[in-house]
């Protein structure tokens, strides 16, 4: 395992990097670097938060992590034959709406690699598994970190997108053990899509409550809209205020990266607040958060 000296850290990700083909309705077609790691460790870096990522992925493309070491993120790596690259497919003008193809994948994360020690050794106040399909964690993995003491978040898109093993094809479908999994976590993230899946409505507070019902701590859910929060039975909704939606992509993973970063010291209310502001900036532009603390809080300063 290739890594930088631990330190003690604020939050932990831990998921695969992604190439992503991003095929834009109309024909265009770029070709980045993406995640739900990527995206949610740099929006938390960049506001300040002691961000570490562990992720898998092929040595000879490790410079597609520069980026991160840039913003001050411990990076560890495991090594993979290949680097997970996903297609992102929009059919329609509609931004939402898009097909996704897993064409790599760099493999599912075993507890035995984590290495216990080496995670305490970062010391992070919350382990976020950061996944973007049902190939990087399971079930025993969770239940491994958690006995291990460490508070624990997850994003439910790394249970509910699952791969056609044949095909690539990502559909989106219910997770038999989604309770025992939310079961676990203090903190889970998830979008509109995802939450109808699992729980069977689109009414974000309700889905939220279902959630919760299960034994979730904090629930998060994305939608075009904006973003809810429920903590300790009481809901919160921040509106997104974002001009265009170029950056569409990584946008809950943006989100709730910046939430945890702020709510480490902050009311839920306050988070969700600043949350919804950095995605903002964010989706007005291609590619993950460029912006600093000070362009959130003007942005929060316009809002109110």
């Amino acid at each position: 395992m290739s890594h930088t000296e631990p330190q003690p850290h604020d939050l932990l990700f831990i998921g695969h990097l992604a190439i992503d083909e991003i095929h834009h309705f109309g024909g265009e077609i770029s070709v980045g670097v993406g995640s739900a790691v990527l995206c949610g460790a740099l929006a938390a870096a960049r506001v300040g938060a002691r961000v570490a990522v562990i992720t898998r992925m092929a040595l000879q493309d490790e410079d597609k992590i520069a980026v991160l070491r840039a913003a001050g993120v411990s990076v560890t790596i495991i090594p993979a034959p290949a680097t997970t690259y996903i297609q992102v497919i929009h059919p329609a003008t509609n931004v939402d709406v898009r097909r996704l193809v897993q064409v790599h994948n760099a493999g599912r994360f075993q507890p035995a690699e984590l290495d216990r020690r080496k995670l305490d050794a970062l010391s992070p106040q919350i382990v976020h598994l950061a996944g973007i399909t049902d190939q990087e964690f399971d079930l025993p993995l969770l239940r491994a970190l958690k006995t291990w003491g460490f508070r624990l978040s997850t994003d439910m898109q790394s249970f509910v997108r699952q791969v056609d093993p044949r095909t690539g094809e990502i559909a989106f479908r219910d997770v038999a053990e989604k309770r025992a999994i939310v079961s676990l976590l203090d903190y889970v993230k998830l979008d509109v899509v995802e939450a109808e899946i699992l729980t069977g409505t689109r009414d974000l507070e309700r889905a939220a409550r279902q959630l919760a019902s299960w034994g979730a701590g904090e629930v998060v859910i994305t939608q075009a809209e904006g973003v809810l929060a429920l903590a300790e039975g009481t809901a919160y909704f921040s509106p997104f205020t974002n001009r265009s939606v170029i950056g569409r992509t990584g946008r809950g993973d943006t989100t709730f990266g910046a939430y945890l970063a702020w709510r480490l010291d902050h009311p839920v209310a306050e988070a969700l607040d600043f949350a919804a502001a950095l995605v903002s900036i964010k989706m007005e532009s291609a590619g993950p958060f460029n912006g600093t603390l000070d362009d959130v809080l003007a942005r929060l300063y316009v809002r109110r």
